[in-house]
C-alpha cells in the first residue's frame, strides 16, 4: 500500500469513525414548545432543534376585494399554505456531526 492510499484509508476510517450524519426518525409529542421523540428514552426539546422551513407554519392572505365589496371579505385573510408541525406528526431528522443539534427536514407521510 503506497502513502497516498494510506492516507486515503485513514481519512475515510476518521469520518466513519465520527459519523457525521444520522438519518433519524420521530414524532412530535409536543407542538408548543417543539418537543420530538425518537424512543423512549430519547426526547428533543427545542434547544436541540434546528427548523428547516418546510416544517414552519405559512399563511398568506388571498383577499382581493379590487375596490368592491366580496362576499368573501375576511374568509381568505391568513390562508395555511404550510401547517407547521402537529402532535403526532411523523418527522425525519438528520443527526447533526457530534450529536448535540438535529435538523428536522420533513414531515414523512
Amino acid at each position: 500500500m503506497g502513502m497516498v492510499d494510506l492516507i486515503k484509508a485513514t481519512a475515510l476510517k476518521a469520518v466513519e469513525a465520527s459519523n457525521p450524519v444520522n438519518v433519524l426518525f420521530g414524532t412530535v409529542i409536543n407542538a408548543s414548545p417543539m418537543e420530538i421523540e425518537i424512543h423512549q428514552k430519547l426526547k428533543l426539546t427545542k434547544e436541540f432543534l434546528v427548523m428547516t422551513e418546510r416544517v414552519t407554519r405559512y399563511e398568506v392572505d388571498l383577499e382581493h376585494n379590487h375596490g368592491g365589496p366580496s362576499a368573501l371579505a375576511g374568509m381568505l385573510t391568513d390562508t395555511p399554505i404550510r401547517t407547521g408541525l402537529q402532535k403526532g406528526d411523523k418527522v425525519v431528522l438528520l443527526r447533526v456531526q457530534g450529536g448535540q443539534q438535529f435538523v428536522v427536514l420533513d414531515k414523512v407521510v
